[in-house]
């Protein structure tokens, strides 16, 4: 299914405040309460809407030390990666990991609360994942943009 522009515009007033009610996106889109939640349903039956989530300011958190990891396996095999993605899952610091083309193997975004939170990640949970052959990572100084709109 692919949206149409009624459904792009939804979907962009969701993204910017999903709290919104039918009746405030209605108002905005010039559609019916039940139009509005009629297409609501549709996008999130069809998988367009994945799900809602609340963004957390990660520094009023104390997460607010970015790195980005990159990781090689000792092998390619089946069996390594499908552990090491297993793994990597169940780590809370770990709050994106993808599988990358490259030297290397994985790229992970880990938030903490500092450099010494980092270490202890890194020596208590990381390093102690089989198969990993190789780590370099590198720490956020300044983050220039961070969106969370999918244009559509």
């Amino acid at each position: 299914m692919q949206p149409d522009a009624i459904d792009r515009k939804l979907l962009k007033l969701l993204q910017e405040n999903s709290k919104q009610t039918n009746k405030e996106l209605s108002l905005q889109l010039n559609l019916s309460v039940t139009a509005v939640y009629e297409r609501i349903k549709k996008l999130e039956k069809t998988g367009i809407i994945h799900r809602y989530v609340a963004i957390v300011n990660k520094e009023k958190v104390d997460k607010g030390f970015v790195v980005f990891c990159q990781i090689k396996l000792v092998q390619h095999t089946k069996e390594y990666l499908t552990k090491f993605e297993k793994e990597v899952m169940a780590l809370q610091e770990v709050m994106e990991c993808y599988h990358i083309s490259g030297e290397y193997d994985y790229l992970l975004k880990i938030l903490v609360k500092d450099m010494a939170a980092f270490r202890e990640f890194m020596v208590t949970k990381l390093t102690t994942l089989q198969h990993i052959g190789s780590t370099q990572s590198s720490f956020s100084i300044n983050e220039v943009k961070c969106e969370t709109v999918l244009k559509v």
